[in-house]
């Protein structure tokens, strides 16, 4: 890439949910991630006065941000100083509206070959529940709902 060209851009994939933390929770476990701690970020902003007390709450036994909570991929770079990933993550934001549509966009997860009931079953046991199974054009799926109800596909 030309010094001159753009760079690719960092994003990360961003959720709503009535309880972000116990996505995270779910989301970390289910897909193998850490929930991020932005536990000394927090402890700076508290300080110097530029975030309320109200607008955090303890959650693992750190500080975190009461409204939004991200889990990120385990071997990927994250800032040491804020605790924000810099590779793949799911931010979950609270928002005070309800589900109430399909998903425009979901998550596909692929467990190792001829592991999808197994990845099933343990899903389920994480709180997931199973909408349909899925066989078209030579391959099949499972679709679940994660515990907010929002859709998602095991390959």
């Amino acid at each position: 890439m030309a010094d001159n060209a753009p760079h690719p851009l960092h994003w990360k994939i961003v959720i709503d949910c009535a309880n972000p933390h116990a996505q995270a929770d779910f989301w970390a476990a289910a897909l193998h991630y850490e929930v991020e701690d932005n536990n000394a970020l927090i402890e700076r902003l508290l300080d110097s006065g530029a975030v309320p007390a109200e607008l955090t709450v303890e959650f693992h036994g750190r500080h975190a941000f009461r409204d939004l909570v991200a889990v990120r991929h385990p071997d990927d770079p994250y800032d040491k100083e804020s605790g924000t990933g810099l590779g793949r993550r799911l931010l979950f934001q609270r928002v005070p509206d309800p589900k109430t549509v399909k998903n425009r966009l979901h998550l596909d997860l692929h467990p190792d070959r001829g592991t999808r009931e197994d990845e099933v079953v343990r899903l389920e046991g994480l709180g997931a529940s199973v909408l349909r199974r899925v066989a078209d054009q030579g391959t099949a799926w499972v679709v679940m709902e994660d515990p907010e109800g929002n859709e998602f596909c095991v390959h």
